[in-house]
């Protein structure tokens, strides 16, 4: 983080590490830089974290799993991912689609600019 000249960064790492839904119920840290760190050492914003998620089955059998994210650049893939989801938004469209949907609606091969068949034969 960069705070502006004069800024209070106990109140603004406060404001972060509670920020409801996002980081209040996680271990975060907060470490402010100067600017031309930021510049000289993180110019493509590269971002990562991981997300682990647990539950238990119908068994009573405990289940986890994780998701890991690095990036060299977080403002390119996040402009990729847009990229995907317009994509999917036109191919739903074409076939006959309409109204609100979130990630969780959108089938996965729709984000591919490749077909069913090349993403079958290349990832399966």
């Amino acid at each position: 983080m960069v705070a502006e000249d004069g800024a209070n960064q106990d109140e603004i790492r406060e404001t972060i590490v509670s920020m409801p839904n996002y980081f209040a119920d996680y271990d975060t840290t907060v470490t402010f830089i100067t600017e031309e760190e930021l510049k000289s050492e993180h110019e493509g914003m590269p971002h990562g974290g991981f997300v682990i998620r647990s539950g238990v089955t119908g068994a009573g059998q405990k289940q986890i799993i994780e998701f890991g994210l690095k990036l060299d650049s977080n403002p390119e893939f996040t402009a990729s991912v847009l990229v995907a989801y317009a994509r999917a938004a036109q191919r739903l469209s074409v076939e006959g689609h309409k109204g609100a949907k979130t990630v969780f609606d959108i089938p996965l091969g729709h984000l591919s600019p490749k077909s069913a068949e090349d993403l079958r034969r290349d990832l399966l």
